[in-house]
């Protein structure tokens, strides 16, 4: 069991009380963690495939933790790395999930991922499931992945597949998150994920004209051009919509949004949220009569986005990687008592 330490209110480290600067901390300044994994491929029923990255003890019996990444990130990203080095420590398995497109090789499919691509989670976790019949299945989802964990917990209700789970920096509205990332110095984050979106779909363009998939090229093609992209709404009405089969981005937005799932939750669920995220209204997150009885909701004053940076510069600690497994091993204590 996790002790009371592990439950405390998070504090950042002194001179890290910026929310742009516990955001910023992981991917410009965290040091590399290099871990040992090893690599599956799943194939879907539509015919493309996912990629998962596997650390920790192989056996049967061992609890194991999928890690979900965020927009334009991946099984590489510092905090699913940061997640699997902690859940080794406590002799569980982890496999981190690298979402249609993110693993370093461009998907099959003009369809793309997006935050509310549940049934490629709900496809991940059957396998899982079948793979390891004997062993406890968690989950923890960031931003993107923690709102498509929610939306599926909601829409699976008791048969979720998992016994617990945590979602971390949620994008509860994507429609609100989508007009936050376009104020003040946030705009620099939307020219970042622009240009990395923008990439995946050239990326994309590439792999279908060197193989000759002319279908696929088609499809990218009648998106028009993407040069004047420039804000989410742009992005989503005029590709993530159209790819997958959404009306347009007010439709998306209104579907994926996890926030309209959380009552339906019935897996024990830990959300940690930070009231300084420069990507999430505060109006935007869930009011304690939304949430499920299996809902825990830890909303921290700091912490940014997946920032979360506590100790000192010099020697920093990451209170998602001690918060986050003392839930699971809570879960897992009790799930064991019953």
């Amino acid at each position: 069991m996790s002790s009371p330490a592990d439950r405390r209110p998070f504090v950042p480290a002194f001179g890290l009380g910026n929310p742009h600067l516990q955001t910023l901390w992981g991917p410009l300044w965290r040091r590399t963690i290099h871990l040992d994994r090893r690599r599956e491929r799943i194939w879907l029923d539509d015919g493309d495939f996912l990629d998962m990255d596997w650390h920790g003890p192989h056996d049967a019996h061992v609890p194991v933790v999928l890690v979900l990444h965020g927009l334009t990130g991946s099984s590489n990203s510092p905090y699913v790395v940061g997640l699997q080095q902690a859940m080794e420590k406590f002799g569980w398995a982890s496999v981190a999930l690298n979402w249609r497109g993110c693993s370093g090789e461009p998907n099959l499919l003009p369809r793309s991922y997006h935050s509310g691509v549940s049934e490629d989670l709900a496809a991940v976790l059957a396998h899982l499931r079948a793979a390891r019949p004997l062993a406890p299945l968690y989950a923890v989802g960031y931003s993107l992945g923690g709102n498509i964990l929610l939306k599926h917990l909601g829409e699976s209700g008791l048969d979720s597949n998992l016994q617990g789970a945590a979602a971390v920096s949620v994008p509860f509205r994507l429609d609100e998150c989508a007009d936050r990332i376009g104020l003040g110095f946030s705009r620099v984050y939307q020219r970042h994920f622009m240009r990395e979106m923008l990439g995946y779909i050239k990326d994309k363009q590439r792999r279908f004209q060197h193989e000759g998939l002319s279908d696929g090229l088609a499809e990218l093609a009648a998106l028009g051009s993407l040069k004047n992209l420039r804000t989410f709404w742009e992005f989503d009405g005029r590709v993530t919509a159209p790819l997958n089969g959404f009306v347009d981005a007010h439709d998306y937005y209104r579907r994926a949004s996890s926030r309209y799932f959380l009552g339906a939750i019935r897996t024990p669920t830990l959300l940690v949220q930070s009231l300084d995220d420069p990507f999430v209204f505060k109006h935007s997150l869930p009011d304690a009569g939304e949430l499920s009885a299996s809902t825990r909701f830890d909303l921290q004053n700091h912490g940014g986005h997946v920032g979360f940076v506590g100790g000192t510069i010099r020697t920093p600690s990451y209170y998602l990687e001690q918060r986050i497994p003392a839930w699971l091993l809570d879960v897992h204590g009790a799930h064991a008592q019953v």
